[in-house]
């Protein structure tokens, strides 16, 4: 269980009336993607969290090694894997990448990422949204008292901590995953999946190679079904221990990116894709845009209101890529196995397998990361940022 880094005796002082340009919910790939880009504005930027950057480790941490590359992340990386594996009870196939996989380390890629910041960090748990206050300001609701900034980032995870209604689980379009690290001898050059309903009835299972331990896991796209027997089931038929067990809800649908004034970021908007339950990247890549129009905001080129606008339009231009991942979730478990079988050795084609990934990753691109903030637009225009 993770203990908490959170602030005892004399050192919890009150956070009541604290004040910000930005704040931040949230210290994970989301939450600090958004810091990262509102570096070297002179903003007073305050990131919060329950818990110490890089301090609680929620998934398997492996995502493209590009996206790695344009973030400035690579000195976390501890294995890369440039095939995948996918296997069914009719057989398996194996795909040479047009780009690779790594897995990483969950707390040095925080530090990295914050080490791009020029933010402050404080240990709080934010329980809510306060009232609007004067001057267009928000007042957010922690356990050590209440906060404010007239721009408001929810990066918080599935629950959206400062929107109603919220999600509640098992209710909620919700993925269950968990997954062990048993120690690991640093072979393997894929990232290996197991689609097999004597794991999950509907979903899958995994291993993700790290160096010295494998990450192993199960999710079920049902959240009514609990993983945690397929888990370890998985791992003894890998020959790994369950150790270190870790879990999470994953959203598998788009939610709005913007309500009542406040910015949703990464699982909090649902940033996660379908099928894949792949939420590293598309927290990088919706944390850049959010961190972009909030730039602009504290630049004078463009209203709050704007800029809210603006990045709700730019996450819902990407509803069609998710809806396909979606269709492609709920139609998997619909295949009898031996036809899922012979669907994966004709995808396995070289051809295919570059085109289908090619497009996967080009959903959100790592060049995006490297772009440089738009100019901005003439009042005439209202355009999203380009993807």
């Amino acid at each position: 269980m993770t203990v908490r880094a959170t602030k005892r005796g004399a050192e919890r002082t009150s956070l009541e009336g604290e004040r910000a340009d930005v704040l931040v919910c949230g210290a994970s790939f989301a939450g600090l993607a958004v810091a990262r880009e509102l570096a070297h504005t002179g903003a007073d930027v305050l990131i919060l969290d329950r818990y110490a950057i890089g301090e609680r480790q929620t998934s398997a941490c492996a995502c493209p090694t590009p996206w790695l590359e344009a973030m400035g992340v690579t000195g976390a990386i501890r294995q890369e894997l440039p095939y995948m594996s996918f296997t069914t009870p009719h057989g398996s196939v194996r795909y040479r990448l047009p780009w690779s996989w790594s897995s990483f380390d969950y707390r040095e890629l925080c530090r990295l990422l914050f080490e791009q910041t020029d933010a402050r960090f404080d240990t709080a748990k934010v329980e809510g949204r306060g009232r609007d206050l004067p001057g267009g300001e928000i007042e957010v609701l922690t356990d050590r008292g209440a906060v404010r900034a007239p721009l408001v980032v929810d990066a918080l995870g599935w629950r959206r901590v400062l929107a109603h209604p919220h999600y509640q689980p098992p209710e909620g379009p919700l993925t269950r995953a968990l997954e062990v690290h048993p120690p690991h001898d640093g072979s393997g050059d894929a990232l290996d999946v197991w689609v097999e309903r004597g794991i999950t009835r509907r979903g899958y299972g995994w291993r993700v190679p790290a160096a010295d331990e494998a990450r192993i896991g199960a999710c079920s796209y049902d959240p009514l079904q609990h993983v945690k027997e397929p888990t370890v089931a998985l791992a003894a038929r890998l020959g790994g221990e369950p150790l270190g067990f870790q879990g999470n809800w994953i959203p598998h649908r788009l939610r709005p990116a913007v309500q009542d004034g406040v910015l949703f970021v990464g699982d909090s908007a649902g940033h996660c894709f379908p099928l894949s339950a792949e939420g590293i990247r598309p927290a990088f890549y919706f944390g850049i845009a959010a961190g972009r129009e909030l730039r602009a905001v504290l630049a004078g080129e463009r209203s709050r209101e704007q800029a809210l606008r603006r990045y709700a339009r730019f996450s819902a231009g990407h509803r069609h890529a998710f809806g396909f991942a979606l269709r492609v979730q709920r139609l998997i478990p619909a295949l009898p196995p031996r036809l899922l079988t012979l669907v994966l050795k004709v995808i396995g084609r070289q051809a295919l397998v570059d085109r289908s990934f090619g497009w996967y990753l080009d959903v959100t691109p790592p060049a995006f990361a490297g772009a440089e903030p738009r100019p901005a637009a003439p009042a005439a225009e209202r355009e999203p940022v380009a993807a």
